[in-house]
């Protein structure tokens, strides 16, 4: 006797991710999304959303897909080669989180077995807002702040997931926190995240997300140590492009500078050349100049790049080159993964195997350890052209 086929859902949000290379640090609202687009942003969605459908390919005879209109789902699976039953309905072009809200209860009324989403932890919120835990879900990282652990590590893990619990191989449900900031707040330097609730989801570790972990006060200390083995190393004429985050922080205090705490920022000669750099405004500045990132993980999860530092796109982490990114870390940060890899998902899946290996990290001044960085997904090329503007 046959199985009978599995039923899944997707939900696109198009415009997820838009203000993440422009330096905007969210997308949600009309005003920001129409502030990204002028600043020359485009939607990375529907490309991530491709990325997780790919390992979905292997289903494709035992599952039914079931998704909104056009950019909300539609288009990318049938770019990925499925004929998904469409329901409900959107203005193309003008999506907004009461579409993302409606397609949640229209799904989970099909009914259906898992809803993948890709977004960030707006879209993550709108979900449950809609549905609670009625309804197993997995979201697929597309946006600009991603703290809840609703998410997969990367696009291509979302999908391996999904096709694992839906093949029966992926037994184990876990409830996994919804987190979102306050988007303005957050602009102002302000990072204070609140817990909505709780979404179930599959879980495989080293396939979804932990939520993020603050610092501790107590690694102010290591941070300042940590600030003078990178200030030791600057190199005259040299162009330092500094990431967010309390570790970085002291770097530029110590220089007596100004630090965007969720902000790039980049110095020379110890003078400060740009506050919260964009992705154009340092490929402008370092066109034809040598160059450093200094970059430290996030707390509680490991990303290097693609979670709030998506200014650090892959055009500037490819100009600057893989040699002169410079990781720090407070020991306390690095053994709160409990031996999980640094993870980078920058987009890029070249990049991103480029990036991945054993790196130096800087743990104070005259210490180092070295780490795993993980991001040797398979190389599923980018299958969407359009854009849902």
């Amino acid at each position: 006797m046959a199985k009978p086929r599995r039923v899944l859902g997707l939900i696109v949000n198009p415009v997820a991710g838009l203000g993440g290379r422009v330096g905007l640090k969210g997308s949600d609202g009309a005003e920001i999304q129409r502030r990204a687009r002028e600043l020359g942003a485009l939607p990375e969605a529907l490309n991530r959303t491709a990325q997780a459908l790919r390992p979905l390919e292997r289903l494709k005879d035992r599952c039914v897909v079931v998704t909104y209109p056009r950019e909300m789902g539609e288009d990318v699976a049938r770019a990925c080669g499925l004929e998904p039953v469409v329901v409900g309905s959107i203005e193309p072009g003008r999506t907004t989180a009461e579409d993302t809200r409606r397609a949640a209860q229209d799904l989970s009324r099909f009914p259906v077995d898992l809803i993948l989403f890709a977004g960030g932890d707006g879209t993550a919120r709108d979900v449950y807002t809609a549905i609670g835990g009625s309804v197993p879900v997995l979201g697929i990282p597309a946006g600009v702040k991603i703290q809840s652990a609703v998410y997969a590590i990367h696009p291509a893990s979302a999908g391996e997931l999904a096709a694992l619990y839906l093949e029966g191989k992926a037994t184990v449900l876990r409830d996994a926190e919804v987190l979102d900031l306050d988007e303005a707040a957050y602009r102002q330097g302000i990072v204070s995240p609140r817990l909505y609730g709780y979404l179930r989801i599959p879980f495989e570790r080293g396939l979804v997300q932990n939520r993020k972990a603050p610092s501790p006060l107590s690694e102010r200390g290591a941070c300042e140590s940590i600030a003078w083995a990178v200030i030791d190393r600057m190199q005259a004429g040299w162009l330092y492009i500094v990431g967010p985050g309390t570790t970085t922080q002291p770097v530029l205090a110590n220089l007596g500078l100004p630090k965007t705490l969720i902000g790039v920022d980049v110095v020379c000669d110890r003078q400060l050349l740009a506050a919260d750099a964009n992705e154009a405004r340092l490929l402008e500045l370092i066109e034809n100049r040598s160059a450093m990132i200094v970059i430290t993980p996030i707390g509680g999860q490991g990303y290097l790049f693609g979670r709030g530092n998506q200014q650090l796109s892959p055009a500037v982490i490819r100009a600057v080159g893989k040699s002169n990114i410079l990781v720090v870390s407070t020991v306390d940060k690095i053994h709160s993964l409990q031996g999980r890899p640094l993870l980078v998902d920058t987009g890029d899946l070249d990049l991103d195997r480029l990036l991945a290996g054993y790196i130096q990290v800087i743990t104070g001044r005259g210490e180092r350890i070295v780490y795993r960085v993980a991001g040797g997904d398979p190389p599923f090329p980018p299958v969407w052209g359009g854009d849902p503007r």
